[in-house]
């Protein structure tokens, strides 16, 4: 048993060395599939060095028609408030995880037309906005932002 270490929850885990972290951060944003991902955010491994926060898409709709968009906005805090944390957060890290923000969305939508156009407002939104110290859900409150997505549903 000496050396193993256990993944989940309530397991002692041992702190990730700095560039173990970024590793382990960048494997969940980037090469987790999105269930993979929402299974992960259950357990929180590694919670007192990695930030699992998330304020949801708070007042855009979480799920437009029924596709559940905040699987993608949980993720896309993953990795905005991990990467500030991590101080990684450069315009080009910032439009890689936007990037996988929308590729989410457009995974959960699989395919739906008006979904895949609420994809591309809160996407637009978040290219807009997100460098600013906004969170995800004040960016996706304000008002061109609200009126984009109202025009998106019609």
């Amino acid at each position: 048993m000496a050396g193993t270490l256990l993944v989940g929850v309530g397991t002692a885990q041992a702190d990730l060395s700095p560039g173990d972290l970024r590793t382990v951060t960048d494997r969940y944003m980037f090469s987790t599939s999105l269930g993979g991902f929402q299974d992960l955010r259950a357990q929180r491994p590694y919670g007192n060095q990695l930030d699992w926060s998330s304020d949801g898409c708070s007042n855009s709709p979480d799920n437009p028609f029924g596709f559940n968009l905040v699987r993608a906005c949980h993720r896309h805090d993953f990795g905005y408030r991990n990467y500030k944390r991590q101080a990684r957060f450069t315009e080009g890290n910032r439009l890689t995880i936007d990037n996988r923000f929308k590729s989410d969305m457009y995974v959960v939508c699989d395919g739906n037309w008006a979904c895949n156009r609420f994809a591309d407002v809160y996407y637009a939104a978040v290219r807009q906005f997100g460098g600013s110290s906004m969170t995800t859900a004040e960016i996706l409150d304000q008002p061109s932002v609200r009126k984009a997505a109202v025009a998106a549903a019609r």
